[in-house]
């Protein structure tokens, strides 16, 4: 755990010296500091900001720490600094990404259990209600749409409402890769015109499972291939669960959304 924070703290302190990050000298903590308050928490006390406030003073790793409301201000500012660190580490898992095979899913976020719904506060719009035709339930929330490398490691990601489809959803993947790379995904993702698209203009391969009566249909071993680099997204999903808490705290949807970007972000920084 101590090896943990240490490198947590070295990536975002690093991260900030990189940019030339300004700082105001009357601080009691720095912008390093409170980065890697947030992500310990993601990492060990499931999101809880004051249960980890409470241990990183205790055992002196952040001597002078801010109260909790004020910690909450700071984490807010800073938020971009999150997706950049997030973005650096994706462009890092790209490089060492040698073959170039990446996987794609959507995992879903749920703010209330669907019996819930009535009394929800953090969204209230009717998109949010998505189903997870795995567990035939349906949950209010968001999604998480996330693409990975054929190891695991997280390189692009964003949220919607949790109604909304992953066929619909494939034009907002920024899907800055290599040419000739090769995504994987579920049979949720058939699009005929992104596929032809994608492969015309960038020169990547998207491959999703085929129905049985689609007009496209995969040779045996491409079909094999589809089943084996699958089952790597889908133990990135149950990594991603192992670290969300069964109920994810907080009282407007804008922290809500920082959580789940922490969360991720601690995914990717589990890879290291």
């Amino acid at each position: 755990m101590d090896e943990q924070i240490i490198t947590i703290y070295c990536l975002c302190d690093d991260l900030l010296r990189a940019h030339h990050h300004s700082e105001d000298s009357q601080c009691m903590m720095s912008d390093a500091e409170v980065m890697t308050t947030a992500l310990v928490a993601a990492r060990f006390f499931k999101g809880n900001l004051e249960q980890t406030r409470i241990f990183l003073k205790t055992y002196h790793y952040v001597p002078r720490m801010l109260s909790k409301s004020r910690l909450i201000r700071r984490l807010h500012r800073i938020r971009p600094l999150f997706l950049t660190l997030f973005d650096l580490l994706g462009e890092t898992w790209k490089s060492l990404n040698a073959d170039s095979i990446y996987s794609v899913d959507s995992f879903p976020i749920a703010a209330c259990d669907n019996y819930r719904i009535h009394r929800a506060k953090l969204y209230q719009r009717k998109d949010c209600r998505g189903y997870l035709a795995s567990k035939r339930r349906y949950f209010y929330g968001l999604k998480v749409h996330l693409l990975v490398t054929q190891d695991g490691q997280p390189v692009e990601f964003f949220l919607t409402p949790g109604a909304w489809s992953d066929v619909g959803c494939l034009e907002s993947f920024d899907l800055d890769l290599p040419p000739h790379s090769v995504i994987y995904a579920d049979r949720g993702y058939t699009n005929y015109h992104f596929e032809d698209a994608l492969l015309e203009n960038s020169g990547i391969h998207f491959m999703p499972m085929r129905k049985r009566n689609s007009k496209r249909q995969f040779p045996p071993w491409v079909q094999y291939l589809q089943h084996y680099f699958r089952k790597r997204i889908e133990t990135v999903g149950s990594l991603l669960q192992q670290l969300l808490p069964k109920s994810i705290h907080a009282v407007k949807a804008i922290g809500f959304e920082l959580k789940v970007v922490l969360f991720i972000l601690t995914l990717s920084i589990n890879c290291l």
